[in-house]
């Protein structure tokens, strides 16, 4: 498949709007895919009569396509703005099997069925996995937000919510009610703004219903979500872990070997201590534990008396500091403390309505420090160390 030609689509093949108006269809992507029309066989024929009056037909994946109205309506934007183009009507088909066949060897380059890509040698895209040694800590509002901040920094972002049990990254990016499309066999992951975002949460029957999977269950549950799964060219690909060292951590780090790792921690000792077992584990599995985010590091209250802001560290103090030394001992290279993240009400808030606080109040302290974790995150670079990039040495 290949872009659209103007002289096989277009009726009248001669009509001087042929070139305007492809070149127009070539600005609309599929809300999906995140790939123009014309270029992956959407466009099906393109017609426009002595009036000006234009009809496009729109071939979509499945015919229960979630975002055909998003279609149709940036099909209708684009080809609008087209000088002599005085209306324009969208005709919505359907893909054969053969047609959708093509389309996912267009995608994934005919490649072997449960293939991982993030695996393969010279992928670079950033594969980050958000650990927590408990519950409780915020990884999930740091995983949102540290993704939602990169995207508005025009990185490609992926959301991967590995989070069996305790899936709430769909939620808390307001897509807890939609379902992802297959294509021939190939999951597109559900978009969220600028956001690419797949949880197993969106593949059960209802939403109460309880996940009770154990081992093997699991294991081919994150094969699915990860090969199966069109993702795309990323920058960066999160995944939110469930917290602890249990099978889903370890049998992401044996898919993933090239991840790397971000441990997450509240500032009271107890939990520093449950959280550097998470970063060991990461160690264990030849993951490089890249920094240290200490959430619910203190409220800021203003005072009634003096009325200058003060800060009040509810749990405690140091708690993030003490884990990204320990493991920088422990695992023999620096661990650094990427963030202190501050309780924030807006946090909580944003989180239930699916409003990251990056997006709603980013000036505000929470929001400052979540941009502060992205600007370090971003700034690192696409990680070359230890990935083949396919190179071979010219002949003399």
């Amino acid at each position: 498949m290949s872009d659209a030609d103007p002289q096989n689509l277009f009726t009248p093949a001669d009509h001087p709007l042929a070139g305007p108006v492809m070149a127009a269809l070539a600005t609309v992507q599929d809300p999906e895919i995140k790939r123009p029309i014309t270029e992956i066989g959407m466009v099906d024929a393109v017609s426009i009569d002595d009036t000006g009056r234009l009809t496009v037909r729109i071939l979509l994946t499945i015919s229960g396509c979630p975002l055909k109205d998003t279609l149709r309506s940036d099909t209708t934007a684009a080809t609008s703005k087209v000088d002599g183009v005085t209306s324009v009507d969208v005709e919505l088909g359907v893909m054969t099997d053969e047609q959708r066949g093509a389309l996912r060897k267009q995608l994934t380059g005919n490649a072997t069925e449960r293939e991982i890509p993030f695996a393969k040698p010279g992928n670079l895209t950033q594969v980050i996995a958000i650990a927590s040694g408990k519950g409780g800590v915020g990884k999930s509002s740091v995983t949102v937000n540290l993704a939602s901040a990169l995207a508005a920094r025009g990185r490609k972002v992926g959301v991967l919510d590995a989070d069996i049990y305790g899936h709430s990254v769909p939620t808390m990016l307001g897509v807890d009610d939609a379902r992802p499309t297959s294509v021939d066999n190939m999951i597109m992951p559900v978009p969220a703004g600028d956001l690419k975002v797949m949880s197993i949460g969106m593949l059960k029957q209802r939403k109460d219903q309880v996940v009770a999977w154990r081992g093997p269950i699991l294991d081919r549950a994150l094969t699915q979500m990860l090969a199966d799964v069109y993702w795309g060219d990323l920058d960066f690909l999160l995944l939110d872990l469930p917290p602890g060292t249990g099978d889903v951590a370890i049998s992401l780090g044996q898919k993933l070997p090239n991840a790397e790792v971000v441990v997450v921690t509240t500032p009271q000792q107890a939990a520093a201590e449950v959280a550097e077992r998470a970063g060991t584990m990461a160690s264990m599995l030849n993951q490089r534990v890249i920094g240290v985010v200490e959430n619910m590091a203190w409220l800021e209250t203003s005072c009634p008396d003096c009325g200058a802001s003060h800060r009040v560290e509810l749990f405690g103090s140091g708690g993030g500091d003490t884990t990204a030394t320990t493991l920088s001992t422990r695992l023999g290279y620096e661990v650094p403390l990427l963030a202190q993240v501050p309780l924030q009400q807006q946090l909580r808030e944003g989180g239930d309505v699916g409003r990251p606080i990056v997006t709603t109040d980013p000036d505000g302290p929470a929001g400052q420090a979540l941009q502060g974790l992205a600007d370090r995150i971003a700034g690192r670079g696409r990680r070359l160390v230890g990935k083949q990039l396919g190179l071979a040495p010219v002949g003399r």
